[in-house]
């Protein structure tokens, strides 16, 4: 079995985090060895995660193996859309321009707000009766 080279990239977002792998020359998408339109089937999630290929030109000419762990959804398309955006750093330095004024390195990082004791979520008070 031959080493191919990689660049790597780790995204996170709420509570999903993706490990991501970019191999020169190849094309195919591979998310937890299932394609990209079975894991996310929708064209609006598909366009999402693709959007820093677009943006550095790279579409077709970079394959793309990826993990995803934890959060839902939206979250792990989040973080594999920022995974993609740092290996493409690795990948070529010349692109962190075109990546930063797109907002595409910016982890988003709003999670969920703990629970606090006496209340029945963070925020939310049990119901006041007056009798």
């Amino acid at each position: 079995m031959t080493e191919q080279h990689y660049y790597y990239g780790t995204g996170k977002r709420k509570t999903a985090v993706a490990q991501v792998r970019l191999y020169p020359g190849k094309s195919e998408i591979t998310i937890n060895d299932k394609p990209l339109d079975i894991t996310f089937p929708l064209e609006s999630w598909q366009s999402f995660i693709l959007e820093p290929l677009k943006i550095t030109n790279t579409e077709g000419k970079l394959g793309i193996v990826a993990k995803l762990n934890g959060g839902g959804v939206v979250g792990q398309a989040g973080a594999l859309r920022h995974g993609i955006s740092k290996a493409l750093l690795l990948y070529d330095e010349n692109n962190r321009s075109k990546l930063r004024e797109n907002g595409l390195l910016t982890r988003d990082s709003r999670i969920k707000e703990s629970k606090k004791y006496g209340l029945k979520r963070a925020r939310r008070a049990p119901q006041y009766t007056k009798r």
